[in-house]
């Protein structure tokens, strides 16, 4: 059973933004040495009825997070505990603002507005043998004009075990925003015992939308809106599966991937995936793009299934609301 932990008392000397995890497995119990965190972070781990299995929901007040807002999330897993990382709904990101900081003022060019102006996330995890992680949030929405940047970074010892979701949305397609954001970036690198196993890099970025940055960068003839280039698609997806708890989910992938038919079709199919192994077959990654997102959440929820194994029936079921 995972043991509750309140927020550390230290969470007053740390610099806002900044969360701090460390878990580490007591008998049949994970237990935190530390669990704090700093508006506008907010960090909530709840009992469960599994063994050597906890939760953490990574939150934000106030449902999402607003131009300026940055970020950092330091994980450490331990003593061959099971955590899996969660939010509650979508991470939102709201548009981009001008700011009226003493900097600006002072003769601060522009960009270094912009890019003060830009929502960050940056996390760091590490995970010690027989231990693992599984982060698997509800998707980044960036509303019309947002610009969000996230960079996560894995340490893995060999004996760990990861699955990392990464995926985003088109924006509020209810409020007719669809692809309307000026930026998304992020990227996520796995290092296994301090060797660079695996790099992911996203970069979306409108050249049709004006901001402060932009207007400064030439951009080809050729380039298109963004809502041109990714249509039909409204949700890409994108996992990274690595150790020895995940071989029985990668082996159910290999299945679904060997049972599919490629043929010509007049109009584009509802869902699109592929499966990659990288550094010598000892790490997947997944991609997986879908017309809607709740069509991308079912096959996420599907093809992850034998983590059920891993982490309890009720525990996964928390992960795909």
């Amino acid at each position: 059973m995972a043991a509750a932990a309140p927020v550390s008392s230290t969470s007053d000397k740390i610099a806002p933004g900044h969360g701090y995890i460390t878990c580490s497995l007591n008998g049949s119990s994970v237990v935190f040495s530390e669990l704090s965190s700093t508006y506008p972070l907010k960090l909530n781990s709840p009992r469960l009825p599994a063994d050597a299995v906890a939760i953490v929901y990574v939150m934000s007040y106030g449902g999402g997070l607003v131009c300026g807002d940055r970020i950092r999330l330091h994980v450490r897993v331990e003593g061959g505990s099971k955590l899996l990382l969660l939010s509650q709904g979508s991470t939102k990101v709201f548009k981009t603002r001008p700011t009226n900081r003493a900097s600006t003022r002072l003769g601060n060019s522009a960009e270094h507005d912009a890019l003060h102006s830009a929502t960050t996330q940056l996390v760091d995890i590490r995970v010690s043998p027989g231990s693992a992680v599984f982060l698997l949030p509800d998707p980044v929405t960036c509303f019309r004009s947002a610009s969000y940047t996230q960079i996560q970074r894995f340490h893995l010892s060999r004996d760990a075990s990861m699955v990392l979701l990464d995926w985003f949305t088109s924006g509020r397609k209810s409020l007719g925003e669809e692809w309307d954001f000026s930026r998304y970036y992020s990227v996520n690198e796995l290092i296994i015992d301090g060797r660079y196993a695996a790099r992911d890099v996203m970069l979306l970025e409108d050249p049709f939308l004006r901001s402060p940055l932009a207007e400064r960068v030439q951009h080809p003839r050729s380039s298109r809106p963004l809502n041109e280039r990714l249509k039909p698609y409204s949700c890409y997806a994108m996992l990274i599966l690595c150790g020895p708890l995940v071989q029985n989910t990668v082996t159910q992938l290999n299945r679904k991937l060997q049972s599919l038919s490629v043929f010509k079709t007049a109009t584009p199919p509802q869902m699109l995936w592929a499966m990659t192994p990288v550094d010598d077959g000892r790490v997947f990654v997944i991609r997986a793009a879908g017309v809607e997102t709740e069509i991308v959440k079912n096959w996420l929820r599907e093809s992850l299934r034998p983590l059920e194994d891993i982490v309890g029936v009720d525990t996964y079921r928390k992960a795909f609301l």
